[in-house]
């Protein structure tokens, strides 16, 4: 029999350790390792190269700034680029997701060079009502922005495909609502994400701040305590419990915050928990100028390393990257911090600084890489085994990595829709040289070498027993 595709000479890295054989591919699925070079219509050479279960970005925003019909091509392709061989994209609707869903769904369907999935935010009762309709659609994870409501409820949805205008809304997210989606997601047996800031607490903070003249990336921390994330958490946990939910939380970066998960656990919630690399590498002593102005805000050096012990001692479970696909027009709108955007663009960056600063400085081993980049995410999410591992049958969603390999980050370097980097010029060594989305060469050495619309969109069931 002659098969598609073989790997050889890599190092496979699986969760129980390294393994040195080829990866034999067959009709976009893996079918097994072996020491021997079997007919095959394609070869790999992995010498000195490294083989990962393909990385899937948890936490990624484009269809904002720019409509998902043209974000999807321009943010696939950085994704690719660095490594990524699925992104879950983080859906902000306002209507009925009913009239506005199949719209998006159809849009992204042909746009993507790796394969994706979606998480539904979910911001009224009307909305909660369709939780259900989100279901048949595939997409079984719902988020919830504690930090939106009040003064600072002010956010921008996707836009409408094929458009190209802003879609600015208010919202009001209160706890009545937060207890109803929590509730609501346990009896469908879906996880909920929760952006946790206590939107009352900040907009105080804000106000204070702001009163003070205060400016700059520490200001924009201390309006947005890490107290006011450990108030949030302690809220949505404490309905977690009470109905049974899982709650997953995005992008953790302060050591208040792990605390309060850490409470919240032993009290008996289920808790998945997502940092993201800014969190790791960034802080507000050594950062300056408004590009890494982000919700929740970057914290101190001590925080920075309180989430790299958290990382290698297991405490949290993915990364994400926040990615967020807005150009400098917009992040700098205003002259002053409180006016320029929040978030920025970070999903070819996420495995080469994960690599460079965590595996190369011995932070995070290669195994623990997996787990956080690829096969944790897999089952939180419902796609395992079909996606998150290296298994027999699985979708041949690969990374090859080269650990030496030193290079010089550039907004320039992922082709993607932002026109700025945070970590601009930033010498990293470690970086994906390959990225194969279910057999097929998709990215290699920094060019995209795969076809547009071959990512297809990841259908997901709800699972009652995580």
């Amino acid at each position: 029999m002659t098969y598609d595709t073989v790997i050889t000479n890599s190092h496979i890295i699986l969760p129980q350790g390294m393994l040195d054989k080829n990866i034999i591919i067959d009709e976009g699925k893996v079918v097994g390792f072996t020491n021997d070079i079997p007919a095959c219509d394609h070869k790999i050479n992995g010498n000195g190269l490294i083989s990962i279960p393909g990385p899937i970005d948890t936490h990624v925003h484009y269809g904002v700034y720019s409509p998902i019909d043209k974000a999807a091509k321009s943010e696939s392709h950085a994704a690719a680029i660095g490594g990524i061989t699925t992104m879950m994209r983080m859906l902000r609707l306002g209507n009925s997701l009913k009239s506005s869903l199949p719209a998006q769904l159809e849009a992204a369907s042909k746009n993507h060079y790796i394969d994706y999935s979606v998480h539904v935010s979910i911001f009224s009762s009307q909305q909660i009502g369709e939780m259900p309709y989100c279901i048949e659609k595939g997409i079984t994870s719902f988020k919830i922005y504690m930090n939106l409501g009040g003064d600072v409820g002010h956010v921008y949805m996707d836009m409408p495909p094929y458009s190209s205008k802003l879609s600015e809304a208010k919202v009001e997210i209160n706890d009545k609502l937060v207890e109803q989606i929590v509730k609501t997601a346990a009896s469908l047996g879906c996880p909920v994400l929760v952006h946790a800031e206590d939107y009352e607490s900040c907009a105080c903070g804000i106000k204070t701040a702001k009163e003070k003249k205060w400016d700059g990336l520490p200001a924009w921390s201390e309006s947005r305590s890490p107290e006011f994330e450990a108030k949030a958490i302690k809220t949505v946990s404490k309905f977690g419990r009470d109905y049974g939910c899982i709650i997953y939380f995005v992008h953790i970066g302060s050591q208040k915050a792990l605390q309060q998960i850490k409470e919240e656990r032993e009290l008996g919630t289920k808790i998945f928990v997502e940092t993201c690399p800014h969190y790791l590498t960034l802080s507000y002593e050594k950062q300056h100028g408004y590009l890494a102005k982000v919700m929740p805000p970057i914290r101190s050096s001590q925080d920075n390393t309180a989430i790299w012990d958290a990382l290698s001692n297991n405490l949290i479970d993915t990364i994400g990257t926040d990615h967020v696909a807005n150009q400098l027009k917009l992040k700098l709108g205003g002259n002053d911090i409180w006016g320029a955007l929040a978030g920025f663009p970070g999903i070819g960056t996420a495995i080469p600084i994960l690599l460079s600063e965590g595996v190369n400085k011995n932070k995070i081993s290669l195994e623990q890489l997996v787990k956080f980049t690829s096969s944790n995410a897999a089952k939180i999410f419902g796609m395992y085994p079909k996606k998150g591992t290296l298994d027999k049958d699985a979708d041949a969603d690969i990374t090859m990595i080269d650990l030496k390999k030193e290079n010089k980050v550039s907004s320039e370097m992922f082709g993607g829709f932002s026109d700025y980097i945070v970590y601009e010029g930033m010498s990293l060594k470690g970086w994906p040289v390959k990225t194969i989305v279910r057999g097929q060469l998709v990215a290699e050495d920094f060019e995209v070498v795969g076809n547009l619309g071959y990512g297809k969109f990841v259908q997901r069931h709800p699972s009652k027993n995580h």
